[in-house]
């Protein structure tokens, strides 16, 4: 069995991030789940976007909230990329979807956007923050949800199980051992960003991480080649 592998905002190794284009490339790269963030503009339109200002992937400046999505439409986000919305990139892809939030106003919309479109079984709730996971928990109950974690990764198994998260996604970089033990005794599937290089995917094995998430179709090839379960004997039982 092969780890899961999570294509980052697309694959935004080589497409701009979090536009159809890199959504399309991931999706004909063959990841088994794609991965992108949702801001609301101010008119209430799930934004595909990761930070909350459009500076550094757009042409333009300001924060995501302070523009209408006709506004937003208007910038430029890479290779004369527009801004999608959540249902633009449903539409565009086959693959299996990861849609981080920020905050609880968001997961209200989104969850609107699930239920009208019956996505329940497609899309997976991810974010940083419990109060966002807890607003979904509420709206959808069966909804699967992914807690995110950087430097509080040695903390994340324990929020997840009160959270009744299926799955954490780690910060490589802030992922030990036990860690991944103390999820794992739990149930609950451990998955690392931003694995981009052979001595990531490397470490990411050694650490018997259910899934990788990669801006680089090279490391899809990799995990393909080598199923994890042969990786040179290693694996969970």
């Amino acid at each position: 069995m092969s780890m899961l592998t999570v294509g980052h905002r697309g694959l935004m190794g080589v497409e701009p991030e979090n536009t159809l284009r890199s959504f399309r490339r991931a999706d004909r790269e063959g990841v088994d789940v794609i991965e992108l963030d949702l801001h609301l503009s101010s008119d209430g339109a799930l934004v595909v976007m990761h930070d909350a200002e459009v500076d550094r992937t757009t042409d333009g400046t300001g924060p995501v909230s302070g523009f209408t999505l006709a506004e937003l439409r208007e910038l430029d986000a890479g290779g004369g990329e527009r801004v999608p919305v959540f249902e633009e990139v449903v539409a565009a892809v086959k693959a299996p979807l990861q849609a981080e939030i920020k905050d609880a106003a968001a997961a209200r919309v989104l969850a609107e956007a699930i239920e009208k479109h019956d996505l329940h079984e497609r899309v997976t709730v991810i974010s940083f923050h419990d109060e966002a996971l807890r607003e979904t928990r509420t709206l959808l109950p069966d909804m699967p949800l992914v807690l995110v974690a950087g430097r509080s990764s040695p903390t994340a198994p324990e929020r997840a199980r009160e959270l009744g998260a299926v799955m954490v996604s780690l910060e490589l970089c802030h992922i030990d051992a036990e860690t991944v033990k103390a999820a794992h005794e739990s149930g609950i599937e451990v998955i690392s960003w931003t694995v981009n290089t052979p001595e990531d995917l490397e470490h990411a094995r050694e650490l018997e991480l259910d899934g990788v998430v990669t801006d680089r179709p090279e490391i899809l090839v990799a995990v393909r080649e080598t199923p994890r379960d042969t990786a040179e004997g290693r694996g969970r039982s």
